[in-house]
């Protein structure tokens, strides 16, 4: 149990939900883990709180970043789809109000595209908090890279490569991976020459 994780949990939702916060590290410490780990959480928020001052709803945006890969099998497509919802089933426990618990759980389902639309401030902080890896040194995305292809381990090598170029092709289609961070050149460079190696 990560200590560092338990008392963020603590200071954003309080002391009567440490056992959702426990399910969630639990969750994020799962043995078939090896990206979507502990250690994403705790970085995704802290580029949360680094771009915090420009979110509409800042702790909304730190729950959605909890929540954002709760559940993860790598061998489903829907795992946005199914985080989204336990945020919906655990969040009104904390007394989380109906719109605040929705606002979290589109958040949460915007990470299937990280597509936010002009002017969503707070999708845009999630977006750039959960890709912020794209545009990190050479080294660390390559880490990021291996760990990821270890977590598909199941999957042939040519179809992970192929699966793989479609998924970093789509992020260079968009208008713009970054809506805010200051990583768009270095995540471009990085993407580029994943899909050379692919």
């Amino acid at each position: 149990m990560s200590a560092k994780l338990m008392s963020l949990w603590r200071s954003l939702a309080g002391p009567d939900a440490e056992g959702l916060g426990r399910e969630l590290i639990d969750r994020y410490a799962e043995p078939h883990r090896r990206y979507h780990t502990t250690a994403h959480l705790e970085a995704v928020l802290a580029h949360v709180d680094a771009l915090a001052h420009h979110a509409d709803n800042p702790d909304l945006v730190r729950l959605a970043a909890w929540f954002h890969d709760a559940v993860y099998d790598p061998q489903r497509g829907d795992n946005e789809e199914r985080s989204a919802r336990l945020a919906e089933r655990a969040l009104p426990e904390m007394g989380l109000p109906p719109e605040a618990v929705a606002t979290v759980a589109r958040l949460v389902r915007l990470t299937v595209t990280h597509d936010p639309a002009p002017g969503d401030a707070d999708g845009a902080v999630l977006s750039d908090a959960d890709l912020a890896i794209l545009g990190a040194p050479r080294e660390i995305y390559a880490a990021y890279a291996a760990a990821v292809r270890e977590e598909y381990g199941f999957v042939p090598e040519d179809a992970f490569r192929k699966g793989r170029a479609a998924v970093l092709r789509s992020l260079l289609e968009l208008p713009a991976i970054f809506r805010i961070a200051d990583l768009e050149v270095a995540a471009r460079a990085n993407i580029h020459a994943e899909l050379e190696r692919l």
